[in-house]
């Protein structure tokens, strides 16, 4: 059967479950664990259940059903990802796309770079919201992850049939980077901080060897924790990128080259001459997926528009911190990547606007369960109306056994709004 594909068959006497692998195998008994009840998602299950006899056959309809977790902006303990991997895992879900820097912070151990953490792992303060002015809560943010928690957090997925794939961003997004070593930077002389706001910094790491150099030892460092093929290296929102940057992303393409791997980066690299068959996130929209594959390149489609899932729910004043696109549940559950021959499909969960575990909860559920069907089943017959008392009557008790806070499918709770604190709608 395909990869990843099971046959489970219930009679009044047995259970049987053959599978095309590991994966299978997991998917098939995640399958028996939802026909046994809600009960059966909590740590510690309920008595013996009924379950309905008959046959499965299942297997899924693309190789990469991927999440993005932000922890650079909000850092996220080693607990809370474990758990949100149970979550993915739940939704049989394989990706998990782990963004370890950025302008606001730097969350994995280097050991021949201390200051990484030591000073590129915390912020002073933080935006509260998205607004123009100075303002910031004052409140010092970090953290990150030893070698060893990052170690334990790909044997825990593997044992899920969760890939981590990790990511440092280049030549943007690197302000904690430079704030650590300013040498790194466009002006080793001047004094840098690790961003407090949001948005896209100007501050782009410099090209010189000595840089190519350091990063070229990070990657190495990473690639001895995480044994994924795709490694992200971003590529994304360099504002006065130079030929040089290009080249500098060229460059880290083959050093992961030489060591077996292949880079996964955002869409903007298209942009850059002679660039290596790499796997692109598709991100600003659907056609630089088109685009992306028509040149050659392996494809994720995860455009904006679609599947970013820190973007506001609904239009409604009581949304908490209302950024981005609407995009309800329905229009979730509507998305087809609609691509022949990609990779797959991947939602994002920046975490900007999500500063704990129940902020993440809210925003990603139960928008992430509705991809999770768009990631895993045929196009052919879905059908909204279809899905929505599915949701309601069967998956919304096994997220609230798993203490899932998923927002409430007519609005959130009142403890899960935001008054008075800004955001930016589109």
């Amino acid at each position: 059967m395909p990869a990843e594909g099971y046959r489970l068959e219930i009679t009044p006497s047995s259970v049987t479950l053959d599978v095309a692998d590991a994966a299978g195998e997991f998917y098939g008994r995640q399958t028996l664990r939802q026909l046994a009840g809600p009960s059966w998602f909590r740590s510690v299950p309920g008595g013996p259940s009924t379950v309905p006899c008959g046959v499965v056959v299942d297997h899924p309809r693309f190789a990469w059903r991927g999440c993005l977790l932000d922890v650079a902006r909000h850092f996220r303990t080693k607990a809370e990802v474990l758990r949100f991997i149970d979550l993915l895992a739940a939704h049989k879900l394989n990706v998990l796309h782990l963004h370890l820097t950025d302008d606001q912070g730097w969350r994995i151990e280097i050991p021949e770079f201390p200051r990484l953490t030591s000073v590129g792992g915390w912020r002073t303060g933080s935006m509260v919201g998205r607004h123009d002015g100075p303002e910031r809560d004052g409140r010092p943010h970090g953290g990150f992850y030893t070698l060893d928690d990052l170690r334990e957090i790909v044997a825990y997925a593997g044992l899920r049939a969760v890939t981590v794939v990790p990511e440092i961003d280049i030549p943007g997004h690197a302000r904690a980077a430079i704030a650590a070593y300013p040498e790194l930077g466009p002006d080793p002389s001047a004094q840098w901080e690790v961003w407090t706001s949001w948005g896209i910094s100007t501050s782009l790491l410099n090209t010189s060897e000595s840089t190519v150099d350091f990063f070229k030892a990070v990657f190495d460092q990473l690639l001895e924790i995480f044994p994924s093929e795709m490694i992200g290296i971003g590529g994304d929102e360099v504002p006065g990128a130079t030929a040089e940057h290009g080249l500098f992303v060229r460059k880290i393409i083959a050093h992961l080259e030489s060591r077996g791997r292949r880079a996964l980066c955002w869409d903007e690299v298209l942009e850059i001459p002679d660039l290596p068959k790499v796997t692109i996130s598709s991100w600003r929209n659907s056609e630089a997926g088109a685009i992306a594959a028509a040149a050659g390149h392996d494809v994720v489609m995860c455009p904006e528009q679609h599947v970013y899932l820190d973007h506001r729910q609904s239009d409604h004043p009581d949304e908490p911190i209302p950024v981005g696109f609407v995009r309800t549940l329905e229009d979730v559950y509507a998305y087809d990547p609609a691509l022949p021959g990609i990779l797959g499909t991947q939602a994002q969960v920046w975490s900007e606007h999500l500063d704990t575990a129940r902020r993440v909860d809210y925003a990603a559920f139960p928008r992430l369960s509705a991809f999770a069907e768009v990631a895993w089943s045929p196009v052919e017959g879905r059908d909204f109306a279809e899905f929505l008392p599915r949701l309601r009557d069967h998956h919304l008790p096994r997220l609230d056994a798993l203490g899932v806070e998923y927002r409430p499918l007519d609005g959130p709770h009142p403890w899960q709004t935001r008054p008075g604190v800004p955001g930016r709608p589109i």
